[in-house]
């Protein structure tokens, strides 16, 4: 009951903001936009070069973009909104609310749960708006997604939304200023991107920064995205007659596959290195809240 009414608590104060809010929620949506204009005739061209030569139809080569577009979105959003959401967490140490939650008689591990799940909440419910455009989207460009495909691209989302949630959590667990917050932010909107292949596929880096990309479990919840919302399509190509070989390469070049020193990574290994990191993290999250409490109660 008292981490419902903490999680209550902190969802309210976030959205007490609007401004806040509004810049939160319409963030994806320039991001969609930006996509589109700027990125999205290099994928079809990317597409293009990987099929080399072989004919397919405009709507499967959108579809294929569109899918790419959206699941970079997705990627890249579940971790910046989380540390936007997290601001409650900083501006409560801002204005000394934090030291009347302290006093309160509520453990320290459920006061840290309460900023988490609270996060992980508006960070999801803004996710999930992203995602609900990128369907329609997608169901404009070109369609060829499955009801499995739908579903597990929820999934995706929902665990992104928890990693990502648990990034910020350790990161603004530190921070004491919302300047602090802001340029974290920044950091991270523009260098994530990169570091997850949401930007441009990790197979296109160089090699020994392809092999650093994929110890971090962010890069198997992107592949997890990109195969979920491209797959279709590809699979759609090679209903057109497209060989075995050449989808194959298609996947490889754009992360649908990922191979962790030349061994495939199967779908499940991926869901399971992103589960495994989300509790490790959320653990340590409560654990040094737990920490810094005692310590500052010690002085």
């Amino acid at each position: 009951m008292r981490l419902y009414m903490l999680i209550r608590r902190n969802v309210k104060l976030f959205f007490k903001d609007k401004s806040l809010f509004i810049s939160a929620l319409i963030a994806p949506l320039i991001l969609l936009f930006l996509f589109i204009a700027f990125l999205g005739n290099t994928y079809k061209d990317s597409l293009k070069s990987g099929l080399m030569g072989f004919p397919v139809s405009d709507r499967l080569i959108e579809g294929f973009a569109a899918g790419w577009l959206i699941s970079s979105l997705i990627a890249v959003c579940a971790v910046s909104i989380a540390f936007t959401a997290n601001l409650t967490m900083v501006q409560d140490k801002i204005m000394g609310r934090s030291n009347d939650l302290a006093v309160a008689p509520v453990s320290n591990s459920t006061l840290a749960l309460g900023y988490y799940l609270a996060t992980a909440l508006v960070t999801g419910l803004i996710c999930y708006i992203a995602l609900f455009a990128g369907f329609i989207y997608i169901a404009i460009a070109g369609w060829e997604l499955s009801v499995s495909d739908v579903f597990l691209t929820i999934l995706d989302t929902f665990l992104l939304v928890l990693f990502g949630t648990a990034i910020s959590s350790v990161v603004c667990r530190f921070l004491k200023s919302q300047g602090g917050i802001t340029a974290v932010e920044v950091i991270v909107s523009a260098a994530y991107g990169f570091m997850c292949g949401a930007y441009m596929p990790i197979s296109q880096l160089a090699s020994v920064l392809q092999t650093v990309l994929k110890f971090l479990p962010g890069t198997y919840g992107t592949s997890l995205l990109h195969e979920h919302l491209m797959g279709g399509a590809i699979d759609a190509i090679g209903t057109e007659g497209a060989s075995s070989q050449l989808l194959d390469g298609v996947r490889d070049g754009f992360d649908c596959n990922l191979y962790f020193f030349d061994k495939a990574v199967p779908q499940w290994a991926m869901y399971l290195v992103l589960s495994v990191t989300v509790i490790v993290l959320v653990a340590v999250y409560v654990g040094i809240c737990i920490l810094l409490e005692r310590k500052r109660k010690s002085k």
